[in-house]
C-alpha cells in the first residue's frame, strides 16, 4: 500500500483553501484577476447554460426529431470548443496555441449556425433556446480575448506570422494551472 505525504492525503479536503490556489483570491493585478475570470469564472459559467441547452433539447424530444444528426454536430461543437481549452490548460500559449483558439472559435460559430438551422427544420427551437446558443456562442471569443490580454506579446508574434521556431511547436507548460497538475 502506497502511503501519501502528509500534505498530498490532507489536500483534498482544503481544495478550497485560498493560499492553495495558484492564483491568490486577495490580488487585484489585472492578470491575476484574469485568469481567476477564465479559470473560476467563464468555465463553470459555460456549464450553466450548457445544461439549460440540454434541458432545452429533452424538452424537445431531440431523440425522436433531429435525433443523431443533432447529437453528432453538438459533439463537434464540443471537440471545437474542448481543444482549445485543454491546449490553454496544458500548453504554452504561443502562435500555434492562439490560431488554433482563432480557427476553433471561428468554427464553432459557423457550426453553432448550422446547428440551428438544422434543429429549425425538426423540431420547435424557442427564442430562449437561441438565446442560450448565443451564449454558447460566445464563450470561445471570449475565452481568446481574455487569452490574448494575458498573452500580449504572443499575440504580437502570432501576427507578425510567428517567426521561431518554438512559435509553431506545441510546449507543455512551465506551470500548468493546479486543476491540471
Amino acid at each position: 500500500m502506497r502511503v501519501l505525504p502528509r500534505r498530498a492525503s490532507w489536500a483534498w479536503r482544503n481544495w478550497r483553501r485560498a493560499d492553495d490556489l495558484p492564483i491568490p483570491l486577495s490580488s487585484t493585478d489585472v492578470e491575476d484577476a484574469d485568469r481567476r475570470f477564465l479559470l473560476l469564472g467563464l468555465l463553470p459559467l459555460w456549464v450553466v447554460p450548457g445544461l439549460a441547452d440540454w434541458w432545452m433539447h429533452r424538452r424537445t424530444h431531440i431523440e425522436r426529431t433531429s435525433g443523431t444528426r443533432e447529437s453528432a454536430v453538438h459533439a463537434l461543437m464540443m471537440t471545437e470548443a474542448g481543444v482549445p481549452v485543454v491546449m490553454g490548460l496544458l500548453a504554452r500559449v504561443n502562435p500555434l496555441v492562439l490560431t488554433v483558439m482563432g480557427t476553433a472559435a471561428a468554427a464553432h460559430g459557423a457550426t453553432a449556425v448550422y446547428d440551428v438551422s438544422l434543429a429549425v427544420g425538426e423540431r420547435e427551437v424557442r427564442p430562449i433556446e437561441q438565446h442560450i446558443h448565443s451564449f454558447l456562442e460566445v464563450v470561445p471569443l471570449t475565452a481568446l480575448a481574455f487569452t490574448a490580454c494575458l498573452y500580449p506579446d504572443q499575440v504580437r508574434a502570432t501576427l507578425r506570422g510567428g517567426r521561431t521556431a518554438d512559435d509553431w511547436r506545441l510546449l507543455p507548460q512551465k506551470r500548468p494551472p493546479a486543476c491540471a497538475r
